[in-house]
């Protein structure tokens, strides 16, 4: 099947073959001629699957008609769960609908009110939005929805992930009744269903099989971590392996990327950060010298790894594990490629076990947990058969893995910071004893400098 086949627009047409694209993706060309039939829509398709344009582009098409209803609010209104998300609606409608009179606009937290009100004085066609910006606008009155003919949820799994069910419902409730609406998302759970129950009319349904990946190159491994200080020791230890090359490390924030990016190269290591907030200038040229191997250990989020294509990564390293599952197969997918193997290594602590079940859910296994030697956790993960419950166990300095060769560390006891020595078990050196639980210790990446620093910034 050929774009030209799915009866668009001829201008939007044109810049779809100007942007480099003949033939539509399974979810387009499924997805696109039951959106263009008015049908309500449900489709389920992972990131990565051209998911956005099979919802921008018969969007555009209903665009290219003008409205005969009155008022300045949107015809279509896309709500996604983040801001980088919304970026990437905004480029594919901007670039799709370059051939059309059609005005777009973002409604985004965390962005100044004045441009948006700006925006909103004025009749606008799409409105590409994140639920509790856009629902603070509708109490304000600044936006109304009369005109809306196109309702779509984006990621409808991730909103409801991040709480945004609540918002999403009183949307809709203020939207008409006789829109079109369609809901993208990756999974398929119960809270997806019951949602699109409430806010859909006899949809119709499109669904891809998932892409579980086998990874047959990826070694992948587990290691418990107590705290952050236990995580950073941890990926000390890993990163003085001569076998690691090049490795990319997945940080949850923004503000943790830099923070630990700077931690490292203070640390003496070729280190740089990669996130949503740098420009695309400052992206590609750390990209460019990762490539030219000028950087050794890029810390990056997930939303700016996507499409990130690096030879020779040799090791995927999940500092924080990813809220969803889906995150997961696509940053251990940065290694292990073109034929080449690769290791993926997750940090797991208390708060991230239940990160740790969706995956283990999601790649249908259970990820095999290691120890490093002197740098046991004081206490065992515990998981229920099959990844569907976790709990921690054990005592301090307990080692309840079932696995030889993991000594525990003590949990007594202030500790000295580790000063570059080698780690217990090579050269004979002797363990440094590990602090308590929020005592105060020096950080082991930049060490001898300054106590350790807090990483966890806002989610």
């Amino acid at each position: 099947m050929t774009f030209e086949e799915l009866n668009l627009n001829p201008a939007i047409l044109k810049a779809v073959t100007a942007c480099g694209y003949t033939s539509p993706t399974p979810i387009q060309a499924q997805s696109i001629p039951l959106v263009l039939s008015g049908t309500d829509l449900i489709a389920t398709a992972q990131t990565g699957t051209g998911k956005t344009a099979a919802f921008v582009l018969p969007a555009l098409e209903r665009l290219s008609t003008p409205s005969t209803v009155p008022g300045k609010g949107p015809r279509v209104l896309v709500l996604t769960p983040t801001r980088e998300l919304a970026g990437q609606v905004m480029d594919a409608a901007r670039n799709y609908g370059r051939g059309i009179r059609v005005r777009c606009g973002s409604i985004l937290g965390g962005m100044p009110y004045r441009e948006q009100l700006r925006l909103l004085s004025a009749p606008v066609d799409i409105i590409v939005a994140t639920p509790g910006r856009l629902l603070d606008h509708l109490e304000r009155g600044s936006v109304r929805l009369d005109r809306l003919e196109m309702l779509i949820l984006d990621e409808a799994d991730r909103m409801l992930d991040m709480g945004f069910s609540e918002d999403m419902e009183k949307i809709v409730s203020r939207a008409p009744s006789n829109r079109q609406t369609l809901m993208f998302t990756a999974t398929m759970e119960k809270s997806v269903l019951k949602l699109a129950e409430t806010m859909l009319r006899d949809p119709q349904r499109v669904e891809l099989a998932v892409r579980t990946q086998s990874h047959d190159l990826i070694e992948q491994r587990l290691h418990v971590a107590d705290n952050l200080h236990h995580k950073k020791e941890l990926l000390r230890h890993l990163i003085s392996d001569q076998q690691l090359t090049r490795a990319i490390i997945f940080s949850a924030t923004k503000r943790d990327a830099d923070d630990l990016a700077r931690e490292l190269s203070n640390a003496g290591h070729p280190a740089a950060a990669l996130h949503g907030d740098m420009n695309q200038f400052a992206r590609n040229k750390t990209i460019e010298r990762m490539r030219r191997g000028g950087i050794r250990l890029l810390v990056a989020t997930d939303v700016a790894a996507r499409g990130l294509d690096v030879n020779g990564i040799s090791h995927v390293i999940n500092f924080d594990l990813p809220r969803f599952a889906e995150d997961y197969v696509h940053r251990i997918g940065r290694t292990g490629r073109a034929g080449a193997t690769g290791v993926a290594i997750s940090f797991v602590s208390s708060s991230e076990l239940s990160y740790l079940e969706r995956i283990e859910r999601f790649i249908g296994k259970r990820l095999p947990e290691q120890n490093i030697d002197g740098l046991a956790p004081l206490s065992a993960l515990r998981r229920v058969s099959g990844g569907n419950g976790a709990r921690r166990s054990g005592g301090p300095g307990g080692n309840r893995f079932g696995k030889p060769g993991g000594k525990p560390r003590t949990a007594t006891g202030q500790g000295k910071p580790w000063e570059g020595a080698p780690r217990p078990g090579k050269s004979g050196a002797p363990g440094a004893s590990r602090p308590q639980r929020g005592s105060t210790h020096q950080p082991v990446v930049e060490y001898r400098t300054r106590r350790a620093e807090t990483l966890t910034g806002p989610k």
